[in-house]
């Protein structure tokens, strides 16, 4: 490992679509079930490792509205995965000021990994050094549709005048309202789309799509991405001065 990296960029935001836990399974010919267990494994890693070159804010798409369709017994594993990172971290969220944040409709999740979340957040809400952002349950485009329909709401109570609208006031009634706009994204495996996630915080953020499986993305791949993204000039819709 590359002890002396150090970002030349600001990077304060960075997310990562964890994608390719179950090709990485089939390629070694275990279960589905295998891949999540080690893809909830490599959370704890590059979280820890995005901390170390000082990116403040960490989000993961961990599973989406779209996910209920797979099997039951993959999802009630994988939200098992989820539930025992949470109990073995959480102590060490509680100290070292990472405050837990989650974006998604909590209520369809299972009872204990509602009860497990609730508590993380509730054990963590006034930590303000990293913030570690876990998609639950979450669509952007069902996200979106319901910060329109709380300023409806808003306007109609008189809270907001419509006149009052405008980008940063939207931006405040998403779930990620609290949080600084997404500087980089990553996508593993190799898949090259959005699968509905973050659609109105990435608006200016980088892309890479890494073929690296999400169970082999280690702090190397890590280091990989973040040199390319320092390599970038981001213009935010400027021209670049001769």
């Amino acid at each position: 490992m590359e002890e002396n990296f150090k970002l030349t960029k600001k990077l304060n935001h960075i997310a990562f679509i964890m994608d390719g836990n179950g090709r990485w399974a089939k390629k070694r010919g275990l279960s589905r079930t295998k891949g999540h267990k080690e893809g909830c494994k490599r959370i704890g890693e590059i979280f820890s490792a995005c901390r170390k070159y000082g990116i403040r804010v960490f989000t993961i798409y961990a599973f989406s509205t779209e996910n209920w369709n797979r099997p039951k017994k993959e999802i009630d594993y994988l939200f098992n995965y989820l539930e025992s990172f949470f109990n073995e971290n959480i102590e060490r969220f509680v100290k070292e000021g990472v405050r837990v944040q989650h974006m998604g409709d909590p209520s369809k999740l299972p009872i204990k990994t509602q009860k497990i979340l609730k508590e993380a957040i509730e054990r963590t809400k006034h930590n303000d050094k990293n913030v570690f952002n876990i998609c639950l349950n979450y669509g952007s485009r069902q996200e979106i549709v319901s910060s329109v329909k709380k300023i409806i709401k808003d306007v109609k109570d008189k809270k907001i005048n419509v006149d009052d609208i405008d980008e940063h006031l939207f931006y405040q009634y998403l779930d990620s309202g609290n949080l600084e706009e997404v500087d980089l994204l990553i996508r593993t495996s190799g898949e090259q789309r959005l699968s509905n996630f973050l659609l109105y915080q990435l608006a200016y953020a980088e892309f890479i799509f890494t073929p690296t499986y999400w169970p082999d993305f280690n702090e190397e791949e890590l280091v990989k991405c973040l040199k390319e993204y320092c390599s970038r000039e981001r213009r935010f819709g400027a021209i670049k001065e001769d």
